[in-house]
């Protein structure tokens, strides 16, 4: 409880991450604030099926809440309203600043009266596109920052935020936003695609940092180093030189 993970992927798709992630705490009886801003609904709905979760019981039973923010986007520019007279979790296309996002979050999960739901989650997917819609990254932190005081802090729970990164590009907001987000992580997993290439037996590499350091003065972060493949229905991970490829 009180945790913020970043999902950081380089040269590589660590979606999968997000649906692990989204899975494992509807599973476990969490309340889910999901910010969706890369796919559809039906989209994540059919790989939470693969999992063993519905989105749809998820959302009627009230323990999901999901923003999808592709959809949200077009009525926004087309001025269309979901619900008249309220203010769109994306108002910032058209202001310069998140706090009708950070609202959405946190009325989103505010406890209420008769929930009974084993702590509060946010999920982001992913915190990137902010930036090409044209949110600063001083806002962009700004609204992680207000997130992590009143879900972390405040309501004890979790935040899960996904951010694409890439160390030889010229997009220097995006990795200013990046660098900021690994400073106050307490846990990062950054799945990185193979220096050498595509190869069928082993997807990617994925390096679990845990933030000791975060914790307490002097202390040495904890780095451990996994390679992985992408299954069906699951993922496989294993240690580097262990895979079907040379073993």
């Amino acid at each position: 409880q009180g945790k913020f993970t970043l999902l950081r992927d380089t040269r590589t798709d660590g979606s999968f991450l997000v649906h692990h992630f989204l899975s494992f705490y509807l599973r476990a009886g969490c309340k889910v604030c999901f910010v969706a801003l890369l796919q559809s609904f039906s989209h994540y709905n059919i790989v939470a099926q693969k999992l063993g979760v519905s989105l749809a019981a998820a959302k009627e039973r009230g323990q999901l809440v999901f923003l999808e923010g592709l959809k949200s986007c077009l009525d926004l520019l087309f001025g269309e309203e979901e619900q008249p007279g309220q203010p769109s979790p994306l108002g910032f296309l058209s202001t310069s600043d998140l706090r009708a996002l950070f609202d959405f979050v946190r009325v989103s999960l505010t406890p209420v009266d008769g929930d009974s739901w084993k702590g509060p989650v946010l999920l982001v997917d992913d915190l990137s596109v902010l930036l090409s819609l044209g949110a600063s990254p001083v806002a962009m932190l700004d609204f992680i920052h207000y997130c992590r005081v009143s879900v972390c802090c405040q309501l004890k729970g979790n935040v899960v935020v996904l951010v694409h990164s890439n160390e030889d590009s010229e997009d220097e907001e995006n990795e200013l936003v990046v660098t900021s987000l690994c400073h106050h992580s307490d846990l990062i997993l950054w799945a990185e695609g193979l220096a050498t290439g595509f190869c069928k037996d082993v997807h990617g590499q994925i390096k679990i940092i845990k933030r000791l350091s975060l914790q307490q003065a002097g202390e040495q972060d904890l780095i451990q180093i996994y390679q992985y493949k992408i299954q069906d229905r699951n993922v496989t991970f294993f240690a580097r030189g262990l895979s079907a490829a040379v073993l």
